[in-house]
């Protein structure tokens, strides 16, 4: 099967280099989908690393071989996310192999492509990897709260890093920004008189399944408008760069960029190193658990119990789709009883007739009380 390349039933198959080809014909329609290089890399990699494991052509490749290739990179430390995106992404290299070469595996096996990522070995619930649950509001508030009544208390460098900090833990909680769109977030990005309350252009957002940036606006809501006011107006320009022309990152490090161009951009491991600091200090008992993703979560599922839908949430997330969104928001157990109590009392008042109407005023049905009747 290994042999030199050829013909069968007069069609062509890349029988030389047992179908190893595919690989780049499979790379080369995801970058011409617009998908980003290191996305479209990391699909390349996965893929050979799994025909590497099996010893066998593209066609051979059965779900045996790929229970004993996610099992061996279990037994290796890699986690159950990136077994999932390994797994997705074979799924995916065999749909393509389906599509674009399937009469010719017909040809060679007399049979159609096998795909190898089944209901056994497939990771359960890809998405649902990793869920994080999200403090609750009073833990939030309490957070946050001892945190901001310590940055007057800080002084000097100390205060200009602890604020920035404090920021943009903020835009996770209140806007759910991803970390790494905080970081590359520059002045001019905030727009106080867009909207009603201020826009934040996102230009940096992530793209579904490798497709690049996405940009979109985020209004600043949830008292967002306030916090960038005194960030931008007061304490940014303390840092010493130039703000002029809205160039300059909008959370700094205390670097300056090569050639001089200003400040770098504070690292995403620098901020999460200050949430990590100040979730010691302040609730101590999520030291360890609490990361800025799972603030994106509490945003979530805070906007939904204030009353704001999915698809506005995802919106403002950056979300393509709603169930992507649906998997952010926890909605507590006594909401749920809630809900039910009140589903229970309108099916209560659809079933029952109604009540009779109120008699007239001075007939037989009148009551005299203190206070003006029913």
């Amino acid at each position: 099967m290994w042999g030199g390349g050829g013909h069968a039933g007069g069609v062509s198959v890349d029988v030389g280099l047992g179908g190893l080809g595919w690989v780049d014909e499979f790379v080369l329609a995801l970058a011409a989908r617009g998908a980003t290089d290191g996305w479209v890399g990391r699909q390349r990699g996965w893929v050979l690393g799994l025909l590497a494991f099996a010893g066998v052509p593209v066609w051979g490749v059965g779900p045996g071989d790929v229970d004993g290739w996610l099992a061996a990179a279990r037994a290796g430390g890699t986690g159950p996310r990136t077994r999932g995106e390994m797994a997705r992404a074979v799924q995916r290299f065999y749909v393509f192999v389906e599509v674009r070469h399937g009469r010719e595996v017909e040809a060679v096996t007399g049979g159609p492509v096998v795909q190898p990522v089944d209901e056994f070995n497939r990771p359960a619930g890809l998405a649902r990897v990793g869920v994080r649950i999200p403090p609750s509001p009073g833990e939030v508030e309490l957070l946050f709260g001892g945190w901001r009544a310590s940055l007057p208390g800080l002084g000097g460098r100390g205060f200009l890093a602890g604020a920035r900090d404090y920021v943009a833990a903020s835009l996770w909680r209140r806007v759910g920004l991803r970390i790494n769109e905080s970081v590359q977030l520059r002045v001019g990005d905030w727009y106080p008189r867009a909207g009603v309350c201020g826009m934040l252009h996102v230009r940096c957002g992530k793209g579904a399944r490798g497709s690049g940036p996405r940009q979109r606006l985020v209004p600043a809501i949830d008292g967002v408008d306030r916090l960038l006011a005194w960030w931008v107006g007061q304490v940014r320009g303390q840092f010493g760069d130039d703000l002029d022309g809205g160039r300059a990152v909008l959370l700094p490090s205390r670097c300056h960029s090569a050639g001089g161009g200003g400040l770098r951009a504070a690292c995403a491991v620098t901020l999460r190193q200050g949430l990590a600091r100040a979730v010691g200090c302040w609730l101590p008992g999520w030291s360890g658990r609490l990361t800025p993703h799972p603030l994106r979560h509490f945003c979530a599922s805070h906007l939904y119990r204030q009353g704001m839908g999915l698809e506005a949430i995802g919106a403002l997330l950056g979300h393509s789709w709603i169930s992507t969104t649906a998997r952010y928001v926890h909605v507590p157990a006594e909401r749920v009883e809630w809900h039910w109590q009140q589903a229970n009392a309108r099916l209560t008042g659809r079933l029952l007739p109604p009540a009779p109407p109120a008699p007239a005023a001075g007939t037989a049905g009148d009551v005299d009380t203190v206070g003006g009747g029913w």
